[in-house]
């Protein structure tokens, strides 16, 4: 795609995206991971399109500086775990544990990021797991694989042969969100779509749906702030 750049300190570099579908031009920051994009249709010319981003400098920049920094956790880091903020601090056992809103978590320093990763990623899948049987039997399907990642476009999917995907960081959501997007996801066993027999089948299955689904909408973008890797 053609990259266009926003001049200045520091400059921000602006993907342009031409679509037919697109009656005028915009601009989206995204919250996942702060990239800009423009949106024009496709005869737009060059001048009009720099003239616009010339125009929304002040509009990029507040909401980049909105976007916050990302953290690398470590001895001393707050993060949340099944909604629940928990402080990292170092323990003596073999494995990290959680318990009175502490994970203790052994050393070295330089392990401590992958180590709760991984603790995250086990308790992931146990709880995924356990929802999407759950949800199947309800919907009288069956599931093929399943399978945890760390997405950041999505939230989960389901496959047209019936594999299911996650993104393990869902088990830092409250759990009725985590739940939720179990629910969604099962369903397109039956319905692949999201049309209103759908959303139906999800209210029959999940009916207190809309509240996580919307803080999901308000809220998991701040999920992907943690970094377990440099």
């Amino acid at each position: 795609m053609q990259k266009l750049f926003l001049h200045g300190d520091p400059p921000v570099e602006i993907t342009l995206r031409r679509t037919a579908r697109a009656r005028r031009m915009s601009l989206r920051v995204s919250q996942l991971d702060g990239k800009v994009t423009l949106t024009a249709p496709p005869g737009v010319r060059d001048r009009s399109l720099r003239g616009f981003v010339d125009e929304k400098a002040d509009w990029i920049r507040k909401h980049l500086a909105d976007h916050g920094t990302s953290e690398l956790v470590g001895y001393g880091s707050f993060l949340p775990v099944e909604g629940e903020m928990v402080e990292l601090v170092a323990g003596k056992s073999r494995a990290p544990s959680l318990a009175e809103g502490r994970m203790q978590v052994p050393g070295p320093d330089a392990r401590v990021a992958a180590r709760v990763a991984g603790f995250l990623k086990v308790r992931a899948r146990e709880r995924l797991s356990a929802a999407s049987d759950r949800y199947a039997a309800m919907v009288g399907r069956s599931y093929g694989r399943m399978s945890i990642r760390d997405t950041r476009s999505r939230w989960g999917s389901c496959s047209c042969q019936g594999n299911l995907m996650y993104s393990w960081r869902l088990i830092m959501a409250p759990p009725e969100v985590l739940d939720y997007v179990a629910a969604h996801e099962v369903a397109h066993l039956r319905e692949m779509n999201h049309g209103p027999a759908f959303w139906a089948l999800v209210e029959q299955i999940s009916p207190d749906y809309r509240d996580p689904r919307a803080w999901l909408r308000r809220n998991g973008a701040g999920l992907h702030r943690f970094r377990f890797c440099d």
